[in-house]
């Protein structure tokens, strides 16, 4: 999630396309309650996410960062190395993936935009993550957190060989922590048209936090209730987005009129003794301490919110495209 820094205005570059050449199992939170469907209608049911495999991604970008001077960030080798990964990933498992480049800073960057074959192309549900760093540390919670877990949640689409009745895309966006250039250029470079069949585009930034909050973005009514209701069938209580207002990826979309929602586990706001109370963990202290710093490792996540939240994912993924 990017610094919120009052009067500060980036812009992106207008650049062409172009195509990059790349280079176990653990159990899931409960199952959340059937959602309602049409009379007759045969509704698939989302996967449980192997945290496992989600950890295993996250340690994969935590050796990249490592070999790349420490970070993860814009314009970097440890960006593209990252990029690789996931992209790798994806063609494996049967997606058609391009890469979206643009400049920021004087550096190249690049968006990852991965389509699962099938599906009504005019209803178009996407999620998707910010995969930089900031420069000062590798970025395991922001937003490799995020990151991970829809890069698993795709995989788990090809594994299953998912066929929803809308078309699902899945996004990796670059240079978000420079003010949201990657997902705002992927945005501006819609027409009109590509825009309004976007049903729903779902926001993943930060979902490991080690002192974790479970909040929900109130911009969709539709999203948001869906991510409500499962957890409120894990009997887990939610609160309303308010930190990352404006802050994470989901805002190009906002501003382009598409409905947005995600899920979010707090950053350097301090949980309350109201919070404590609801989700546990300690109370004065940041929901992620290790924000935006060098601390930001694979110690830094708390697995069992990273869990639930990746399973939260699958789990509005295949309510909201089908």
């Amino acid at each position: 999630m990017k610094l919120l820094l009052s009067g500060r205005a980036l812009t992106a570059g207008a650049v062409a396309v172009a195509t990059l050449v790349t280079g176990g199992s653990a159990a899931g939170a409960a199952t959340a309650p059937a959602p309602a469907h049409p009379a007759g209608a045969a509704a698939a049911a989302a996967p449980d996410i192997p945290i496992a495999n989600v950890k295993a991604h996250l340690s994969q970008l935590q050796s990249i960062a490592t070999a790349n001077g420490g970070n993860r960030a814009h314009g970097r080798a440890g960006y593209q190395a990252s990029l690789n990964y996931v992209k790798a990933k994806l063609d494996a498992a049967g997606f058609t993936t391009r890469v979206q480049q643009f400049t920021a800073s004087g550096r190249t960057g690049y968006n990852l935009i991965a389509d699962w074959p099938g599906g009504d192309a005019n209803q178009v549900v996407m999620a998707g993550s910010h995969l930089d760093s900031v420069t000062s540390g590798p970025g395991i919670n922001d937003n490799g957190s995020g990151s991970s877990a829809v890069l698993e949640t795709a995989l788990a689409v090809a594994r299953s060989d998912y066929r929803p009745t809308k078309h699902l895309r899945f996004a990796w966006w670059g240079a978000e922590e420079l003010g949201l250039v990657g997902s705002r250029y992927y945005v501006n470079s819609l027409g009109s048209a590509e825009r309004a069949k976007i049903s729903g585009y779902l926001n993943f930034d930060m979902i490991g936090s080690p002192n974790p909050g479970y909040f929900v973005y109130d911009d969709d009514p539709t999203i948001e209730k869906t991510f409500k209701d499962y957890y409120a069938g894990l009997g887990i209580p939610t609160e309303i987005e308010t930190e990352g207002d404006g802050r994470s990826d989901h805002a190009p979309f906002k501003s382009a009129g598409v409905p947005v929602g995600g899920l979010f586990s707090g950053a350097d706001y301090r949980k309350t003794s109201a919070q404590a109370a609801k989700w546990g963990g300690t109370v004065g202290q940041p929901f992620d301490r290790c924000y935006h710093s060098s601390c930001d490792t694979t110690a830094n996540i708390n697995d069992t919110a990273l869990d639930r939240n990746s399973d939260a994912i699958a789990y509005a993924v295949w309510e909201l495209s089908q």
